[in-house]
C-alpha cells in the first residue's frame, strides 16, 4: 500500500472508513488503536437503540409509545395469553386480618386523646376500611375460582389482570398464585414510589411510562371487567370501559360490579338517566354481584363459558 496513503489515514480519521478496507490484514491492528482513540467520545457515536438519554427526548414519544405497545404483546403471546379478566379496586383496601389490626390501634389512639378530632377521624376511617376490606377477599376468591376454572395444561383463557398494585389488584392476582396459575400485572411508574405486589407471575409483571397504553393493554384481551370498590383509578379504568360500550368501540366485553350498596352510594345511575345525561338503556351495561362466584357466573354466561 502506498505509503502517502498509511499517512493520509494516521492524520485524517474522517477518512478512515474509506480507506481501512485498503488496508492488508497484517497492516489494520497497528492503525485501529489509533483510530479509536480519535473517535468522538460524546453520545453520538453510540448506536441510537442503545442511547439512552437520546431514547428520552421529547421527539422519541411516539418511539417510546410504540414500544410501550408491542413489548407486553409480544410477551403476553409468547406465555400464551389468549383472553383476560380485568379486576380494579382500591390499593388502600388491606386484608381483614391487617384492617382489623389497624382499627386496634385507631381504637386505642382513640381513648388515649378522646379529645383529639384528627385521632377521632382516623378511627372513623379504619373502622369503614374495616368494613370494606371482605372486598380483599371476595377479590382472592374471583381470582382463585377463574384461575383453577380456566387456565388447564397450556391454555391461558381468562387470565386475571390488574393495575399490579397493592390491596384488591394483590387480592386478585393472590387468587390466581394460590391455584398456582398465571396472573398479570400492568403496573405505573408514578412521581411516590409504586412496585408490583409479590403474587403477579414475574413474567407477567409489566412497567409502563404511559396511562394511555396501560388502558389499552387492559382491554386487549379482556373478557370482562370486574371492578370493587375503589377511588380515582378505578372509577377513571371502569367509565372508560363504559364509554367503549356506550359508543360500540367494544362489544364483547362484559362488566360486573360487586357491592352494589357502594356502587349505588357512590354513582346515583336513575339521577344520570332523569337528567338525559344517558339513556335507559346504558344502564343494561353494567351488572351487579355481591360474591365472587355470582360475578364468575355472570361472566361465564356471558361468554359462554363451560365448566364454570
Amino acid at each position: 500500500m502506498p505509503a502517502r496513503n498509511l499517512r493520509r489515514i494516521r492524520s485524517d480519521v474522517s477518512f478512515t472508513s474509506f480507506f481501512i478496507a485498503e488496508l492488508p490484514l497484517d497492516a489494520r491492528p497497528a492503525i485501529i488503536p489509533r483510530i479509536m482513540e480519535r473517535l468522538p467520545t460524546n453520545s453520538s457515536y453510540i448506536p441510537a437503540d442503545r442511547d439512552l438519554e437520546f431514547l428520552q427526548r421529547d421527539d422519541l414519544r411516539a418511539v417510546r409509545v410504540g414500544l410501550e405497545l408491542l413489548k407486553p404483546e409480544l410477551i403476553q403471546r409468547e406465555q400464551g395469553i389468549q383472553s383476560t379478566i380485568v379486576v380494579f379496586g382500591s390499593a388502600r383496601v388491606q386484608e381483614p386480618k391487617t384492617a382489623a389490626q389497624l382499627l386496634r390501634s385507631a381504637e386505642d389512639e382513640s381513648a388515649r386523646f378522646p379529645d383529639d378530632r384528627t385521632r377521632q377521624r382516623r378511627l372513623e376511617i379504619a373502622r369503614r376500611q374495616f368494613t370494606l376490606s371482605k372486598y380483599y377477599d371476595i377479590a382472592r376468591e374471583f381470582g382463585r375460582l377463574v384461575s383453577s376454572t380456566c387456565q388447564v395444561g397450556n391454555r391461558c383463557d381468562y387470565v386475571i389482570i390488574t393495575g399490579g398494585g397493592p390491596g384488591i389488584m394483590e387480592a386478585a392476582n393472590r387468587g390466581a398464585s394460590d391455584v398456582g396459575a398465571k396472573s398479570i400485572g400492568l403496573n405505573i411508574t408514578l412521581p411516590h414510589e409504586q412496585c408490583p405486589n409479590a403474587y403477579i407471575t414475574p413474567e407477567l409483571s409489566f412497567q409502563f411510562r404511559y396511562f394511555a397504553m396501560r388502558k389499552m393493554h387492559f382491554l386487549i384481551r379482556a373478557r370482562a371487567l370486574v371492578a370493587l370498590p375503589g377511588g380515582f383509578g378505578t372509577l377513571d379504568e371502569l367509565f372508560e370501559a363504559l364509554t367503549l360500550l356506550q359508543t360500540g368501540k367494544t362489544r364483547h366485553l362484559v362488566v360486573v360490579l360487586i357491592g352494589r350498596d357502594f356502587w349505588d352510594r357512590l354513582i346515583d345511575w336513575p339521577w344520570l338517566v332523569d337528567h338525559g345525561l344517558i339513556a335507559e338503556d346504558d344502564l343494561q351495561l353494567f351488572h351487579y354481584a355481591e360474591t365472587a362466584q355470582e360475578a364468575w357466573d355472570l361472566i361465564a354466561r356471558h361468554n359462554g363459558v363451560t365448566g364454570a
